[in-house]
């Protein structure tokens, strides 16, 4: 097997009325920075992400949070989608394929990903009954996020919940889940394209 095309990065800054974001992400090298994106709940999730992953990732953001979280959340997930869409380039090789299942004490968290090239989130916990807030951040939240991040990195997800009602725990799980997924689906395990029609 033929060494992973090097190197597999990007940084994508994205600029609106409500946000600055800027995140740098490197699928070869597990070093990361902190997040800092003045929501410390949300900071501690993308640690999580980082850390799960085992992928380099930076990400500076600020946002209107005197209004609410929901802009700065999305809009990070939006970026980061594209910054993994640019640091895959054509996909070549990798596994593309992702699956992880995460506890978290009472909570239980089911996470599946393909690198498809086609945007499609299903996300079971807005049917359910999952009640309260992480320091400000709700599933609808992590929605959200997982929504802008599908959309602009072509992939898709399938997020399942099979035990668990606090959000703290459910969100926590949920992104634990999705960073050990996206850790098999990126390795490099081949010189093909892992799809029978050629292209993603």
């Amino acid at each position: 097997m033929s060494p992973a095309p090097s190197p597999r990065t990007a940084t994508v800054t994205r600029t609106t009325g409500e946000t600055d974001i800027t995140v740098t992400l490197n699928l070869d090298d597990a070093a990361y920075d902190p997040p800092a994106t003045g929501h410390p709940f949300f900071d501690h999730m993308l640690d999580a992400l980082a850390r799960h992953s085992r992928v380099g990732l930076t990400v500076q953001a600020t946002g209107d949070l005197h209004v609410e979280a929901h802009h700065l959340i999305e809009d990070t997930g939006i970026t980061l989608g594209q910054a993994l869409s640019q640091a895959l380039g054509d996909r070549r090789g990798t596994e593309r394929y992702g699956s992880a299942f995460v506890p978290m004490d009472e909570t239980l968290a089911h996470v599946v990903v393909d690198l498809s090239g086609r945007a499609h989130l299903a996300f079971e916990p807005e049917r359910l009954d999952v009640w309260g807030t992480a320091g400000g951040m709700t599933h609808y939240h992590l929605r959200e996020f997982l929504r802008g991040f599908c959309n602009h990195a072509g992939v898709t997800l399938h997020v399942r919940l099979l035990a668990g009602r606090e959000a703290h725990h459910v969100i926590e799980a949920v992104v634990k889940a999705l960073a050990r997924a996206l850790r098999d689906a990126v390795r490099v395990t081949s010189e093909e394209l892992a799809s029978t029609k050629g292209v993603l």
